[in-house]
């Protein structure tokens, strides 16, 4: 009975299984739901990216139009490149500093609204305003602020300061627009920790605290690691948001001083509109791409849970 019944099972089991009526119906409602979505999201991300990809192997005469094949002449003349060098250099600097920074501030303010302070729906407005203001307009307020008789000086003098050049110094202009983007970011990321900290369960915490477990104890041993994930989140998220900062270096310094806060994307720009060399722009832009691509998995490799 037994040799009978074992290859009726073998046989069954590789069989492939038959979709009943309602999973098949489920699933057609689900592809015509489904692509709107997924044709946008073609139209605006695989498209613009094949197309850049391709135009990045071709140069266009501006004297009589005609685009050209040249492979990869564009790529050669990117990495050799000194100017190309210092910008590819900078943006990365800069990624590594920011970005960081604003992790830890994020999590430390919704580590700090989390607790029953009086007023903490008011804080949290607060520090969520910055993320409701258009970037363009956080720029002209830094902007203004930083002049030489601006906001941030004038409080500079009354605590006995030398004013500082900001904007205008090739040594302070990153650090200010890094401000700048920090002071927009923050409130906004903050939130998604709070919705993380929201998740913890509070039976941890209380399990913790009757076995003698202090606040320290109980942030590194519950809080953090049940936060990486929102933490990678938001990591992620601020990567790719720094690396595709435009309007604040834009509007701000336009590159300068020395070209100091030239980042890659302000460089795309100056390649594609002001130099009118498309081909090396594009293949700027597949290089941008890459590169976060590269960071972006090697952060969620680092970031990934222990299983």
């Amino acid at each position: 009975m037994a040799a009978v019944t074992e290859p009726r099972l073998v046989q069954a089991a590789t069989l492939p299984r038959r979709w009943s009526p309602r999973r098949r119906r489920d699933a057609r409602l689900a592809a015509v739901l489904l692509a709107p979505a997924v044709l946008v999201m073609v139209m605006l991300r695989v498209v613009p990216a094949v197309s850049a990809l391709s135009e990045s192997f071709r140069h266009l005469s501006l004297r009589t139009g005609v685009k050209d094949f040249v492979g990869f002449d564009n790529y050669l003349y990117l990495f050799g490149s000194s100017q190309f060098h210092s910008v590819l250099t900078t943006t990365l600097l800069f990624n590594l500093v920011i970005n960081p920074v604003i992790v830890v501030l994020s999590t430390a303010l919704a580590l700090l609204l989390a607790q029953r302070l009086p007023l903490a729906g008011l804080w949290r407005s607060l520090i969520f305003v910055p993320a409701a203001v258009p970037g363009s307009v956080v720029a002209l307020i830094w902007s203004t602020a930083m002049q030489p008789d601006g906001l941030l000086n004038s409080a500079l003098r009354l605590v006995g300061l030398p004013p500082q050049p900001f904007l205008t110094s090739s040594s302070q202009a990153l650090g200010s627009i890094g401000v700048m983007l920090a002071w927009g970011a923050i409130g906004y990321w903050m939130l998604f920790v709070i919705a993380g900290l929201k998740d913890i369960p509070v039976a941890l915490y209380e399990a913790a605290m009757i076995d003698g477990a202090g606040w320290w104890q109980r942030l590194v041993s519950i809080t953090l690691p049940l936060l990486r994930r929102p933490m990678a989140f938001v990591l992620v998220a601020c990567t790719v948001g720094s690396f595709l900062a435009f309007a604040p270096v834009q509007i701000l310094t336009k590159g300068g001083p020395d070209n100091s806060t030239t980042l890659l994307m302000y460089d795309v720009y100056t390649n594609a509109y002001q130099v009118g060399d498309l081909g090396v722009a594009q293949a700027e832009v597949v290089v941008l791409m890459a590169l976060l691509a590269v960071i972006v998995a090697f952060q969620f490799r680092m970031m990934r849970e222990e299983r």
